[in-house]
């Protein structure tokens, strides 16, 4: 009997695949889109900050108006029963009439503010102007002029050519206009119009 023997093919040796660099491909991908989104992200959270304090300091200015608007009607207070408001006093801030083109005025326009008197500026940076202008369409006395005024009406006893009837007496009063501005940090600016009614 013959030993057969088969011939034993050599084994091929187990060297690794070669890689294809698909996956790294991938992750490179994934890793830009990542970037991407956390660039965005930051970017509006910065523009929120941003809108978030302009907002801030656009209500500061108007805040600050409420200095503007009471010091004019202080002062107005002072003038109150006097003849120095039948004319200008630039000086103060104060005009007897308003701008000829008052509907059309432009008062965002600074150089429209330059008659108006400044407050020195406060401690968050804004500065304020405020302007007075009594609303009739001429200088001189309010009698003398068609302004616009009120009357209110009272009750007094006396002088009636009825016995026991009520004479009623008026009371007039001229409307008088407060305009405030501040312009603080960050180009923000607000303008505040305010009207006074005041006896004659």
């Amino acid at each position: 009997m013959k030993n057969q023997y088969k011939q034993l093919q050599p084994r091929k040796s187990c060297s690794p695949r070669r890689q294809q660099g698909v996956v790294l491909f991938i992750a490179l991908i994934v890793l830009v889109a990542m970037s991407l989104a956390g660039i965005g992200m930051l970017r509006s959270v910065d523009t929120g900050n941003l809108i978030a304090g302009n907002l801030a300091f656009k209500q500061a200015t108007l805040n600050a108006s409420d200095l503007g608007v009471e010091i004019g009607f202080q002062w107005l207070l002072t003038q109150t029963g006097t003849t120095a408001l039948d004319a200008n006093i630039a000086a103060s801030g104060y005009y007897a009439t308003p701008p000829a083109n008052d509907a059309t005025f432009d008062w965002t326009n600074i150089a429209n503010w330059a008659g108006s008197v400044v407050i020195p500026v406060d401690a968050a940076g804004n500065t304020t102007r405020y302007i007075i202008h009594r609303l009739c369409p001429a200088v001189g006395t309010v009698t003398s002029q068609v302004c616009a005024i009120s009357t209110t009406s009272g009750t007094a006893g006396g002088g009636s050519s009825s016995v026991g009837s009520t004479v009623f007496t008026s009371t007039n009063s001229v409307y008088y206009r407060i305009m405030a501005r501040v312009d603080g940090p960050r180009n923000t600016s607000s303008i505040v119009e305010t009207y006074i009614q005041l006896s004659i």
